[in-house]
């Protein structure tokens, strides 16, 4: 697997490139993971594609020295250093999970040179009211820290809310395994914090891919508890080209099969 290393400002971002296609295929992975989650799609779609994922800040090998957070203006500039290490003009862009809501804050900047978006599993599609009360609030930032390193207040409630019917059990278990451990709950404290701006704009989002004509593809999983397929009926609601699949998964839906879904409906 090619790697490569951009610097960017202090900062030094890493990524892979794969597939000898002519089209560009830019993937942002989902949280905890790294660019080496997209390998799979080589197989598949290395002939149309040449497929470049990037580390994101906190993640794989990418190593963040601004002592500030992660900025939409940042994400941008870096895929337009790919771009120009590409020689490419235009670029298609997958986001799957947390790399759906980096996807929309890229569309935000650069729709203008987008050709296709495929939207695998992605957040982003609605507000989620815990991740915006401690990512977007100064209390909810500060009882977030704190429950990171003091959890009991949080397992507590967990259970609390589980007994009450308020969460589902795969969201119960999704949540207890993540912040079953200290290294665990700090990462995704980190993360949540480092990436507290990338809150795309839906509305803005819509009237850009109609506004230049990007393909949309939604792909969810049947059984995904935590980006459920109804999102994605609610964010197409025609105003823009886009399809919504529905596949036989979970969450987890980065495999080689994926690649051949993704061509056959472009």
């Amino acid at each position: 697997m090619p790697d490569f290393y951009l610097s960017y400002l202090k900062s030094r971002f890493h990524g892979t490139c794969e597939g000898a296609g002519r089209e560009l295929l830019v993937c942002l992975h989902g949280f905890g993971e790294s660019a080496a989650h997209f390998q799979p799609l080589t197989a598949t779609l290395g002939d149309r594609y040449t497929i470049l994922a990037l580390d994101m800040p906190l993640h794989g090998s990418t190593i963040w020295r601004e002592e500030r957070v992660f900025e939409k203006e940042d994400l941008a500039a870096v895929v337009q250093m790919v771009l120009q290490q590409q020689g490419k003009e235009r670029f298609s862009l997958l986001g799957y999970s947390m790399g759906g809501r980096l996807a929309l804050c890229l569309v935000e900047t650069m729709a203008d040179r987008i050709d296709l978006l495929v939207m695998a599993a992605a957040d982003g599609l609605k507000n989620n009211p815990w991740h915006m009360f401690v990512t977007q609030t100064t209390a909810g930032n500060r009882l977030f820290k704190y429950s990171t390193y003091h959890p009991g207040l949080f397992f507590t409630l967990l259970e609390t809310w589980r007994k009450l019917g308020l969460l589902n059990q795969s969201i119960y278990k999704f949540a207890l395994n993540r912040m079953n451990e200290p290294e665990k709950r700090e990462l995704v404290y980190n993360v949540w914090t480092n990436l507290r701006h990338m809150m795309p704009d839906k509305k803005r989002c819509k009237q850009l891919l109609s506004h230049y004509n990007v393909l949309t593809l939604l792909i969810f999983g049947k059984y995904d508890r935590v980006i459920p397929p109804v999102l994605g009926a609610r964010f197409a609601d025609g105003s823009f080209p886009s399809k919504i699949l529905v596949l036989e998964k979970g969450h987890q839906l980065i495999s080689a099969q994926l690649g051949l879904i993704i061509k056959t409906n472009l």
